[in-house]
């Protein structure tokens, strides 16, 4: 096989690999849109779709899976040792679980989502977010609360579950503290991102 065939025979891996792997530079959401153009494209299509900060859903997405296709949660064990399944059925790049995955299908005019695809992901907790409005009266712009909505569920949230649990307010104020990140970031880079290719391809001449 020649250099060109083999590296022919490659390439389809090759993109997989680019399209599935976490952006280089998580910390900065105009580095990831760059990187990820389609991921761009994916979040505003949810920010149009849902009414939501484009920052939030990533945010919490960010804090559920790292931005890993394919994370998972722990595994169980059967007396310490024999693996025995995983603690919950959460799955993909929003940690959504098999229930509230197949709600949102079903009522999200998703069918064929899946969780390890970032639009259908983000597309999810943009509605999970407006669901959250609807249900609990929590504004789309504070991460914070819908973070615990989206941890706790509705119905936990109204009962306020979260105030037994010091570390998930922790976490909900992680979450909170990078959505003010992203939004300040995503500030000064929204004109670029907009810009079709050819005039970004002219500008980095």
């Amino acid at each position: 096989m020649t250099r060109s065939t083999y590296a022919i025979a490659l390439l389809p891996f090759l993109l997989a690999g680019c399209a599935t792997s976490p952006p280089a530079n998580p910390n900065d959401i105009c580095a990831i849109f760059r990187e990820k153009r389609d991921w761009y494209k994916a979040a505003k299509a949810t920010e149009e779709k849902w009414g939501v900060p484009i920052q939030v859903p990533l945010s919490i997405i960010y804090q559920e899976s790292s931005f890993k296709h394919d994370a998972l949660p722990p595994r169980k064990y059967l007396l310490w040792v024999i693996p025995w399944g995983r603690v919950s059925s959460a799955a993909g790049y929003p940690q959504a679980k098999d229930e509230v995955w197949s709600d949102y299908q079903r009522k999200g005019d998703n069918a064929w989502a899946s969780r390890t695809d970032f639009a259908d992901a983000t597309d999810f907790v943009g509605w999970y977010m407006d669901q959250t409005w609807r249900v609990n009266g929590v504004t789309k712009q504070d991460a914070y609360r819908q973070y615990l909505n989206y941890h706790e569920g509705w119905g936990g949230y109204r009962r306020q579950s979260y105030s037994a649990k010091p570390w998930l307010q922790t976490v909900a104020g992680k979450v909170q503290s990078r959505s003010n990140l992203y939004g300040q970031q995503y500030a000064g880079c929204k004109e670029e991102l907009n810009r079709g290719f050819w005039s970004r391809f002219w500008n980095w001449l």
